[in-house]
């Protein structure tokens, strides 16, 4: 059998696995608040779940600071992977890369870094209380707690 024939075989067997797995998970959005200790400051923000597999979720946010005399807003790119600990509890942990944008008086500045996270989330129903805390690693470590809601899509 040529590559091209073992590769589609390939493809065609792991598609078989991951679909019946992934059709029982389900993407989440939701928004949640928070404190960054740091820098001192409130935050609102908003989130989407997405599976990758059983276990392992695409997790992008978006904070904005309450700040005077201007913004600073975060978007962060995660992973983040489960662990059940109780009926409908699960542990998460994960990081990935998170990037700062300050603005004020007409200047400007983004600032990229990477951030470590872990939280507790409970499973039951449609809405999926959570806390979650997150450390920040740019030019000078931040940490943040953060408390939300997820909300299931059908």
């Amino acid at each position: 059998m040529k590559l091209q024939a073992w590769t589609a075989v390939a493809g065609a067997l792991l598609a078989g696995l991951l679909a019946a797995p992934l059709q029982a998970q389900r993407a989440h959005i939701g928004a949640h608040g928070g404190y960054n200790f740091d820098r001192d400051r409130g935050l609102a923000g908003a989130q989407m779940l997405l599976p990758i597999a059983p276990s392992i979720e695409l997790y992008p946010s978006f904070d904005y600071y309450v700040a005077t005399g201007g913004s600073l807003l975060a978007f962060s790119g995660d992973v983040k992977v489960r662990f059940p600990v109780a009926p409908a509890t699960d542990l998460y942990f994960g990081g990935g890369v998170n990037v700062f944008h300050s603005s004020a008086g007409g200047a400007s500045a983004t600032d990229t870094g990477w951030d470590l996270l872990f939280g507790l989330e409970s499973r039951r129903g449609v809405t999926h209380p959570y806390l979650e805390g997150r450390s920040l690693r740019h030019g000078v470590s931040q940490f943040q707690l953060l408390a939300g809601l997820n909300i299931t899509l059908y």
